[in-house]
């Protein structure tokens, strides 16, 4: 199954479920409703769409080294749960074990939704989500959830592999 016809049976789904009533909005109810702008988007454009989405969302959340919510959250869990939300895809929780999903992609050929990886220490890794023209989403333990370029001396410096998951 091709990605764009994974991302667009995901949108039809997303469109046809219904949200729990609230007294106000919720994570659910705001990401998943899938406007009819969407429906004329390329495969690119609509991937760039739902990263953006989850991206304002996340936008600013502190680092936390083992969080997983919007109080603070890790890179790799920032990772599994933007997937788990766009694509509806399950990955592991953890840089180590979601370096060895998908496949190697070199640099020069990086899409929308590749996951790029770096080596910031030792043993120390980082992941985060390729949004194109050479600028990546990640959960910063600086500066929270933000966007970086590539192009950055400390990030190209520390640059290791892609994987592509969405294919």
């Amino acid at each position: 199954m091709n990605k764009l016809f994974t991302v667009m049976l995901l949108i039809l789904l997303a469109g046809c479920s219904t949200a729990p009533k609230s007294n106000g909005p919720t994570k659910t109810a705001n990401k998943n409703k899938a406007p009819t702008q969407t429906q004329n988007m390329g495969e690119d454009q609509l991937l760039f769409y739902l990263l953006r989405k989850e991206f304002a969302y996340w936008q600013g959340t502190p680092y936390q080294l083992g969080g997983n919510s919007k109080n603070g959250i890790d890179c790799s869990a920032f990772v599994k749960n933007v997937y788990h939300d766009s694509f509806n895809l399950k990955l592991p929780r953890t840089t180590a074990t979601q370096v060895k999903k998908g496949y190697l992609v070199y640099k020069d050929q990086l899409q929308i939704g590749d996951l790029v990886f770096f080596k910031t220490g030792w043993n120390i890794r980082h992941v985060g989500i390729y949004m194109g023209d050479n600028k990546f989403m990640h959960a910063s333990t600086s500066k929270g959830v933000i966007t970086s370029s590539l192009d950055n001396v400390y990030w190209k410096k520390k640059y290791w592999q892609a994987r592509r998951i969405l294919d």
